[in-house]
């Protein structure tokens, strides 16, 4: 069943969208990330223009993060105050990054610049992902071997404005929180992302957060931050797409509540090692695109 995109002005499979609603949001249940890094270059494989993806997954991203938060404030594993910094950060960052997008867009770059940004970033974090699932797996296999501890005290616990935050039991510095969230605002503008997958490993390991707070307090920042990108790309670029919006909204927020489900059967290791081989498959695949020559050579464009 074909249905149009107006902004996007294609025509896709309305069950393809659905379908990948829904993968990205078992993702969001499994790992607790908002799944954009996957989302947005799909987009692109099946004829989405890369400004359109961007400015429209952030959306489904929204839905997907709500949906598991709402199981972590009812477990009590989220810092409301750990996340107001990170979402103080997330939004001023984002707000840099979206004149950027819209200034990339002016000059005709936007497509070439994202999906460049992708390779780079999914290689990474694909390739170090891969690396710590493999460690960890022969961990899992050698349980008399030494058990790596996580360093609670670095240079971050000596910095001013510091700040308690009970739920994380934590006493250390606005300053790292604020710059990890704009940080991250910026990407969630120009790649459409919500920034879990950097997100997440640096609350971890630069903050010292307990594991069991991260992921909820990472996905109540990335609800807001994204929504504030949707709407500074609505108003700025025109490229939110409505109707690819409420198709991998009703998908993602059905695949969120069956990967929270999963998630306590299977195991960590192994998830993380699949996760990390389908980051670097989407990452290989974008970048033999901007290889290979395309078969269609001139393109016919609006001047704005």
């Amino acid at each position: 069943m074909q249905i149009y995109l107006p902004i996007a002005e294609v025509s896709v499979n309305a069950f393809l969208l659905l379908g990948l609603g829904g993968l990205i949001g078992v993702l969001s249940g499994l790992f607790g990330v908002g799944g954009g890094f996957l989302m947005t270059p799909l987009l692109f494989f099946i004829g989405i223009p890369p400004s359109v993806a961007v400015a429209t997954g952030a959306n489904q991203i929204v839905a997907s993060s709500f949906s598991a938060v709402l199981a972590h404030l009812r477990r009590k594993t989220v810092d409301l105050r750990m996340g107001t910094v990170l979402l103080a950060g997330g939004l001023f960052g984002a707000g840099i990054g979206v004149q950027v997008f819209a200034r990339l867009k002016a000059m005709g770059q936007v497509d070439l610049l994202v999906t460049l940004f992708y390779v780079v970033f999914l290689g990474a974090v694909g390739g170090l992902m891969f690396i710590e699932s493999l460690r960890a797996l022969r961990r899992a296999r050698s349980p008399g071997g030494p058990v790596p501890k996580r360093k609670r005290h670095n240079w971050v616990h000596n910095l001013p404005l510091k700040m308690k935050f009970r739920t994380s039991g934590m006493y250390i510095s606005v300053i790292p929180p604020f710059f990890i969230g704009a940080g991250v605002g910026v990407l969630s503008a120009i790649m459409g992302v919500g920034g879990g997958f950097i997100m997440v490993p640096a609350m971890i390991y630069l903050l010292g957060m307990p594991t069991k707070v991260v992921i909820g307090t990472s996905l109540f920042q990335i609800i807001f931050v994204t929504a504030f990108s949707t709407l500074m790309h609505a108003i700025t670029t025109q490229s939110v797409d409505v109707v690819l919006a409420v198709m991998l909204i009703l998908g993602g927020v059905l695949g969120a509540q069956i990967g929270s489900r999963m998630g306590t059967n299977l195991k960590a290791e192994q998830l993380r090692i699949l996760l990390a081989m389908l980051v670097l498959l989407v990452c290989g695949k974008l970048a033999l695109d901007l290889l290979l020559q395309p078969s269609e050579l001139y393109s016919i464009g609006v001047s704005e």
